[in-house]
């Protein structure tokens, strides 16, 4: 599947176009028997994810939605992503850091405007920004670490549809 990079991105998405119809396409995935990976189909959306013995913090997760818009070519959107309450949690932290940068600021600004020392907040907001390139770095190493079960997914992929003609 030529449709990887070769770097992993934070949520790598990818599009196959495959000549086959959407029915062949989800009976292929429904009789998946792969023992590492857990298949779960719901309509046009499949949800991969390795077997609780393998799972790990960082491992990843692969939902695909399957469309078909003309007779005969079905299309597969994937993204690779973490586990998502995993995912809302990191978000949340993100966010959480964000909106305190802001408070804090606007009390700079503030005490600025009043003529009062600014020191406690300026710290508190230079602090902030040090716990978010923390936060940061940490999503660099789970990328990382995340890696190699993310080219497990994509072999498992491509094994998966090696039978179709690609469009």
């Amino acid at each position: 599947m030529s449709d990887f990079t070769n770097e992993i991105v934070l949520r790598p998405r990818f599009q196959v176009a495959l000549k086959t119809d959407l029915e062949h396409l989800k009976q292929v995935f429904d009789q998946s028997e792969e023992g590492r990976f857990v298949v779960k189909r719901l309509d046009e959306h499949i949800y991969i994810k390795f077997r609780k013995s393998e799972i790990t913090f960082w491992s990843p997760q692969l939902h695909l939605e399957l469309t078909s818009f003309e007779e005969g070519v079905s299309k597969i959107h994937g993204v690779f992503g973490p586990n998502p309450t995993l995912w809302t949690f990191f978000m949340f932290l993100h966010f959480g850091v964000g909106t305190l940068f802001i408070i804090l600021g606007i009390f700079a600004y503030s005490n600025h405007s009043l003529g009062k020392d600014v020191t406690f907040w300026l710290v508190g907001m230079f602090f902030l920004t040090v716990i978010w390139f923390a936060l940061y770095a940490f999503g660099r190493m789970g990328r990382a670490k995340g890696k190699p079960q993310t080219e497990q997914l994509k072999d498992f992929i491509r094994q998966k549809i090696s039978g179709f003609q690609k469009q």
